[in-house]
């Protein structure tokens, strides 16, 4: 009952964490967009006013005339929206769904022996620490090079140096599944910790400056736009690193860290390719699409790094041996029943049965071989050969 519990907990925790994420990364994607593709008025009344930019759309049938004021209006308007609720959100449902999936079980999801042979409490401190630290060094880079003449450069370059570094830990410390998550989880709560400690509060000190009648700073304003823009250019890296889960050929590898910071990088190419669009649309230049073109082609380039190697034979040993449900029933029992019985059936599979066995073929040849993803971490030591005498029983069957 509480493996199934724990399936529904992790079910609708993903299910809101993905809600609240597309509403946070679709607002941050629009603003930035819009902050890329505003015009300067040229309506006397809106210089009166002291619009900066405005951008004239259209969508749903209406007409929409954003404007944008900078450092902030003469006035205060009545009706405030404020846009903080969706990244609060997807951190706390993101970080409630890591806390049932990976932290609660640890020694399951966290641990792979074979790489870092630690108890589950330490595994849960390191990774609560990833998550503090890379906002630690991320923020202080901000702090130190962040106004300073050049310092977006400078603070990009410390930054990659910092997720290439965690990442590289992460693959040496983790499972490979846990440890790209961890990497998305370390990036989201520095993007989440940015509308938090600093967007958010500046805003709220603009408002307090004005409501006092004092003269408005405009250093809160750059503030929070700088830690707005690395929010922007972190959301497609921190995607894929959360989506990695779901293939097993990403992250088993030996070098899989190689491949995570890879991935980010083509991720982070491809957004900076869109946002520099929206400047260039904006201005009447040429779009630069080279940043997405090579995106793509670090993309293509981990594709062939990663192409699978032939299908290994068998031994000469496992080679001889039928294929029958017998032998595939003791592999089960031996490799895979400890996770999927009575007691525990973990995903709501069970394999302690023929019957169960022969309900679940499908499922059990996808995981065991075709993604390699079971066992988990490959705990129990499944072979190669076992593998393969999963594979000949399955292609057999799907024959008879």
């Amino acid at each position: 009952m509480e493996a199934y519990l724990l399936d529904w907990a992790n079910l609708l925790l993903r299910w809101a964490h993905v809600i609240v994420a597309i509403a946070w990364i679709g607002s941050s994607f629009y603003f930035v967009f819009l902050d890329n593709s505003l015009t300067k008025p040229e309506a006397p009344d809106l210089k009166a006013k002291g619009v900066d930019g405005e951008l004239w759309a259209v969508h749903g049938g209406g007409f929409y005339h954003p404007q944008k004021y900078m450092v902030a209006p003469k006035s205060l308007p009545k009706n405030l929206h404020w846009f903080y609720w969706e990244s609060y959100s997807t951190w706390l449902t993101g970080f409630a769904l890591f806390t049932v999936l990976y932290l609660y079980q640890a020694g399951t999801f966290l641990i792979d022996k074979n790489l870092h042979d630690w108890s589950p409490s330490a595994a849960v401190m390191a990774a609560l620490a990833f998550l503090a630290v890379f906002w630690l060094a991320y923020d202080a880079v901000c702090r130190v090079f962040g106004q300073r003449e050049g310092g977006d450069r400078i603070v990009g370059l410390a930054v990659t140096a910092i997720v290439v570094f965690g990442s590289w830990l992460a693959c040496q410390l983790f499972a490979g599944r846990a440890a790209f998550l961890l990497v998305g989880a370390m990036m989201a709560t520095a993007m989440s910790a940015n509308v938090f400690f600093w967007i958010i509060p500046g805003q709220r000190t603009v408002l307090a400056q004005m409501k006092a009648g004092q003269p408005v700073d405009p250093v809160h304003g750059q503030r929070a736009k700088q830690r707005s823009v690395h929010n922007t250019y972190s959301t497609l890296p921190v995607l894929i690193a959360m989506l990695s889960n779901h293939y097993g050929w990403l992250y088993s590898g030996p070098h899989n860290w190689v491949t995570l910071v890879a991935m980010m990088l083509a991720g982070a190419l491809i957004r900076h390719s869109f946002v520099a669009r929206h400047k260039a649309l904006t201005l009447g230049k040429r779009v630069p699409w080279e940043y997405a073109i090579a995106g793509c082609v670090v993309l293509v380039g981990v594709m062939v790094a990663l192409k699978p190697a032939p299908s290994p034979a068998a031994s000469p040993t496992a080679a001889a041996q039928p294929a029958t449900f017998e032998a595939v029933q003791a592999v089960m029992q031996q490799r895979c029943v400890m996770c999927h019985n009575a007691q525990v059936a973990n995903k709501n599979v069970a394999l302690h049965e023929p019957a169960l066995i022969t309900a679940h073929a499908q499922n059990i040849y996808q995981q065991t071989v075709v993604l390699k993803a079971m066992p988990m971490n490959n705990a129990t030591q499944i072979t190669e050969d076992e593998r393969l005498l999963i594979k000949r029983w399955f292609e057999s069957r799907k024959r008879d």
